[in-house]
């Protein structure tokens, strides 16, 4: 069992809080308020999971600076007011920041009854394994 700290409780409290929020928001048709709170809500909680230090490393490598710049831009579109145009700029940032993780959900999945017999079946398994491959080059 991992045990936490209060502060990274804390953490994944707000994150997901804000994950719940994004998802909210875009059921009810990109509601730009439920949006900037799960942002904002989002952010806040990686930063006091994985401590601020870290956070500001994980943003700002020379590498990540083009998948940043998008997800956090798609963070201040949505709070000025254009959510749907914030929104497909944060995806596309959130794919870049975290595909390097991605082979690793995808072999978590596998091992899960259900969902894993989904992922092996031949034509979604080509896919994945094909995404996985492109994912891991950078």
């Amino acid at each position: 069992m991992i045990s936490l700290t209060d502060s990274q409780k804390i953490g994944m409290g707000l994150t997901g809080f804000g994950v719940f929020f994004l998802f909210f928001g875009m059921i009810l048709f990109f509601d730009k308020a439920l949006l900037a709170i799960g942002n904002i809500l989002f952010v806040a909680g990686l930063a006091f999971v994985i401590g601020l230090e870290r956070t500001f490393r994980f943003f700002f490598q020379k590498h990540k600076m083009k998948a940043t710049s998008f997800f956090l831009g798609g963070v201040f579109v949505v709070l000025i007011g254009w959510p749907i145009v914030g929104v497909v700029l944060e995806f596309y940032g959130f794919f870049l920041l975290f595909r390097g993780f991605f082979p690793v959900v995808v072999g978590f999945i596998r091992r899960i009854p259900v969902l894993g017999s989904i992922l092996n079946l031949p034509f979604i398994s080509a896919y994945v394994d094909k995404v996985g491959e492109s994912n891991t080059m950078v």
